[in-house]
Formats: structure tokens, sequence, C-alpha cells
């Protein structure tokens, strides 16, 4: 398996530090309003390649943070007159309920910050002990950078370049202007106690020190959206190393933006559509393969139109599960699994696998009647991407409409009377109705299945 490594900027032979296992720590949400699609994409992408290192067979633990103390957390529990805690515990919940809605897998521990005080503290504390960490006149507790002499390793880039790029608020207490905070004392919102007074963690501190007690000081995989590169990765890089002085982790992976309009989505620029938005209208896996037609590294440009082709797909996928019984034991296709894996082990080239099961669909629907273990192959590989999970009548039923279930079962029944009694007019004229409220219907073997139209 190869993956491409940020650190290095290139695809890397990955080799975990134990033996079919594998470490993985990716840095979550700040829940202080709701999901967008921007975060579902690099959410659902290493959902698929947590996901395929089980399908192979290897043993996963998965850490993914919740940062529940922030800035923008607090400003807005003050608004609402509420304690911090109390509203991000609500974003919290709704978070959950909007990943849990698009098929991606609680990770193994989803460590919040609240609950990880002490180990911040502690790992401050060696900083300080080890001369990387300082404080000037009772200020906030800094990291000083240019006692990490790899700093700017991960952007591959030097201090000084690093510097000229960043515009920063001159701080007469920093040594440099690039030294960033690991504990911020007398500020307003939440606080705890500490050797350093009252106050709260920086942030990049928290995923350090969440990440080292879960996964231990070195680990495989750490994680998240490319506008986490830099300077939060590079700062975790560089905190972690001095305090435990050994590598932290060896592959760093980095999904791409996704834009609107040429614009990154962002809920600063409020131009982001929700995940509950999209699922009004587009069942969860049509978001989920919108975003694996397109690597995970590579930026994407929403669209409804992509929305929609990705739909087309899928119905195609799951019409041709519906057809057939899928056979409870059938015979592995050792060429589709192999050509998967093969895409897959190049750094989790989803489109690529896509193609495949496009072009495997096509074989399958020639053959389906005379080899039904086919189908059971292309399903299980399906499978393991989170598509075809949900079941086919269900799917088709997916979304919003004019009309409620149950008064299209009360019409297919008028409707079936009608033909029953040859008054075929009256059958066109509900079916028309029907198609005018966006559902369509198909009489199979004697029965009349309904669908919702994008």
């Amino acid at each position: 398996m190869k993956i491409f490594n940020s650190l290095t900027s290139k695809k890397e032979n990955f080799k975990p530090k134990i033996k079919n296992e594998v470490g993985i720590y990716i840095c979550g949400l700040t829940p202080y309003d709701d999901v967008h699609i921007g975060h579902a994409r690099t959410f659902i992408n290493f959902d698929v390649i947590v996901k395929f290192f089980k399908f192979l067979g290897f043993k996963v633990r998965y850490i993914r943070n919740i940062t529940d103390v922030d800035d923008k957390i607090i400003n807005r529990a003050n608004d609402e007159g509420i304690s911090a805690l109390d509203f991000s515990k609500k974003y919290i919940s709704e978070m959950q309920n909007d990943f849990l809605s698009l098929g991606i897998e609680s990770p193994d521990v989803e460590p919040k910050v609240s609950d990880h005080i002490d180990e911040i503290i502690s790992m401050i504390q060696s900083l300080e002990d080890k001369g990387y960490a300082y404080r000037k006149n009772d200020s906030d507790v800094f990291f000083d950078v240019k006692k990490y002499k790899e700093y700017g390793k991960l952007a591959n880039r030097t201090l000084e370049q690093l510097s000229a790029s960043e515009r920063t608020i001159p701080n007469f207490n920093k040594n440099h202007e690039a030294d960033f905070v690991l504990w911020k004392v007398d500020t307003d919102g939440i606080t705890w106690s500490s050797p350093w007074g009252k106050g709260r963690p920086g942030w990049h501190i928290e995923c350090s020190a969440m990440s080292i007690k879960y996964l231990g000081a070195e680990f495989d995989i750490h994680g998240g959206g490319l506008d986490l590169k830099f300077p939060h990765h590079e700062n975790e890089i560089a905190q972690s190393e001095c305090a435990t002085n050994k590598k932290f982790a060896s592959f760093w992976m980095h999904t791409g933006p996704l834009r609107i309009k040429d614009k990154k989505m962002s809920k600063s620029l409020k131009n982001f559509i929700t995940v509950k938005d999209i699922l009004k209208n587009f069942h969860p896996e049509v978001l989920r393969l919108f975003f694996l037609l397109t690597h995970y590294r590579n930026p994407i440009s929403y669209s409804r139109e992509g929305l929609e082709n990705s739909k087309r797909i899928l119905d195609k996928f799951y019409a041709i599960v519906s057809q057939k019984k899928i056979p409870s034991k059938f015979t592995e296709d050792n060429s589709l699994k192999k050509d998967f894996i093969s895409a897959m082990e190049d750094d989790f080239n989803t489109p690529k696998a896509i193609n495949l099961i496009q072009a495997y669909a096509r074989n399958i629907e020639k053959s389906i009647d005379d080899d039904l273990s086919k189908l059971g192959n292309f399903q299980k590989i399906l499978n393991s991407l989170g598509l075809l999970i949900d079941n086919s009548e269900d799917y088709f039923k997916f979304g919003e409409s004019e009309i409620s279930d149950q008064e299209i079962e009360n019409l297919i029944v008028l409707r079936n009377q009608a033909r029953e009694k040859k008054d075929f007019s009256l059958a066109d004229k509900i079916r028309n109705q029907l198609i005018e409220k966006g559902i369509l219907l198909e009489d199979l073997n004697g029965k009349t299945i309904w669908k919702k139209k994008s």
C-alpha cells in the first residue's frame, strides 16, 4: 500500500508500527453550528479509509477528537446566555446525528478537550521543564518555535518564510511572532486552575495531548482537512516531538477543500450548505458517492448537477441488486477484488475504484441470471465503501415529497383496482397524478412499487 505523506510530499509505502494494526487520529469538529458538507467531505473520506483498512483485515484504532472549548463556542454561548459546555453539548449531539445519518462510523474514542485538561497541563509542564515553553510578565504560556529546529517541515518552508507569509498581531510577550499559545490566562468564559493561573488551553496543544494518550507518542496516521496543515498540524508536530523526543505521526494525510463557485466553503464566508439541507432531497449515499468520485486530496466543486450524476450511478447500482435475491453464500470474484484492492492501495484511489465497479456492473447486467455470485461480490465491494447499505426499496423512497407515503399507497390501491376493472383511463390518470408529485411507479412481478424522483 502506498499513501501520499504530506510530510514528505510524496507517496510512500505504508508500514504500520505494529503488523496488521493501524492507529489513526483525525482532527474533529469544533461544535458551534450545524455540520456542513465541507466537514462531511473530510469525515466521509476518512470513514472510507478506516473501512478499507478493516476490509483488508487490519485491526484499526481510530480516534477523532471534539474541540468543545473554543472562542467561537464561548461567544455563541454568551449570546444565548448558557454555559459554553452546555452550548457545545447541544451541537455535539447534532454533529453525531448528522454523522450517523451519513453512515459515518463512530471512532473508537471521541475525546473532548474539557475531559483532558489534566493531560494538557501535564504536557505543557513537560515543555516548560525542557525549555520549550515560556511566559513573560504573567502572560499566556507560549511555545518557543526557534527552539525546535525542524519547525516548518510539514509546510516545507523555513520559519522566516512562514513568518513573512503570516500576518500576526504584535505581542510583546512573545520571543518570536510565530510562537503560539499553549495556555491562555485571565481569559473570558470557561477556565480551569493551572500552575500559571486560571485559564484554558490553546488550540493546538489539545490534539497532541489526546492523540498521545490514546495512540502513544508515535503512531501511524494523523489527518484532517488541508486547512489544518498550517499552523495547526505544524504546531502539533513541534510541541509533540519536543515533549516526547519521538517522531509523533509517521504519515500526515489531508483532504482537499470543497468549493462553491470557486470559493472555499466555510462558516466565516457564510456560503456553507449543511448536511441537513442536502438530505432533504438526496439519500446520504448519494453525497458519499459524490465525494468518492473525486480523489480525497483534490479540490472538489459542489454542484447539484454533480449530485444528480452521483444519484444516477447509485440508482443503477441499487437497481441491479434489487432485481435478484443475493445468495447467502457465493464464490469470491478474485478479479474484481484484486483490481479494487489495487486501486485503493494506491493512495485510496476511489475514483478508479468506482470506475472498476461501474464496468463490473455493466458486465453483471448481462449475466445476472446465469451467475448470481457476481451480484454478491458486487455488493460486498460497494459495502466496503459505505455504499448499498440501505434496503433498495427504502433507498428509492428516500427524500421529501409533496405527498405522504400513506397517500401514495392509497392511490396505488385505487390504480390497481382500476386496472382490474380495465378502467385504464383512470389508472393512467392516477399514475400521471403521482408523476406530477415526483413519484414514479413500476409494475414488477404482479406488484407495484414506487420511487421518488430526484
